[in-house]
């Protein structure tokens, strides 16, 4: 079933859009506050298949990224009784909450930096942090430390693969992708 390859083709045009610089910094900003799909999905292919503008592509998701975990902080730091706690509360995330106050009592700045690089959702880390009223100048920074480094990472990979990666990446999307579905099924199955 090539369900991968018709998505990584879209992904592809999508990339080559006029507008896709404003979409990517509208993704990478909401990605930090709400939305669950991050900026890696849109960066990855525009640095793919334009090389030569990969590090333009990095710096506008970076900045965009903690231009939007700024709002998630300051809406975590004035308007979680009222607006977020009621979210959290609906989605069922308390006891993630919990943990990631924990963390951050634990880790302090080290937590946003892991945070800003890692897969784990950046979104709540901004929120909580705001929450907890953490410092708000070594957040910017462990902020802008982390996700420059990850998205200058994916930049630079995609970048030296260049057009020629695209083509063979695309020969085996399929198999990645439904190996990523097993493997997510498995994980879980695994944690229930």
């Amino acid at each position: 079933m090539k369900l991968f390859s018709t998505i990584y083709d879209r992904v592809l045009l999508w990339s080559q859009h006029r507008r896709a610089p404003q979409i990517l910094a509208v993704l990478s900003f909401t990605e930090s506050v709400i939305f669950p799909v991050p900026p890696d999905v849109m960066l990855a292919p525009m640095a793919m298949t334009q090389p030569q503008r990969a590090w333009f592509f990095a710096l506008l998701t970076t900045i965009a990224s903690v231009l939007g975990g700024i709002t998630g902080y300051w809406l975590g730091y004035f308007a979680f009784e009222p607006f977020v706690l009621p979210l959290i509360e609906w989605a069922g995330y308390q006891d993630k909450l919990a943990t990631i106050t924990d963390w951050f009592q634990s880790y302090g700045f080290w937590i946003i930096f892991i945070a800003g690089f890692s897969p784990l959702p950046y979104k709540l880390f901004t929120v909580t942090g705001g929450m907890l009223q953490v410092f708000f100048i070594p957040f910017v920074l462990g902020s802008l430390i982390s996700r420059g480094l990850r998205f200058f990472l994916v930049a630079w990979l995609l970048k030296t693969g260049g057009p020629v990666m695209a083509v063979k990446l695309r020969t085996y999307v399929d198999r990645i992708g439904w190996a990523m579905v097993i493997l997510a099924g498995i994980a879980y199955v695994w944690t229930r």
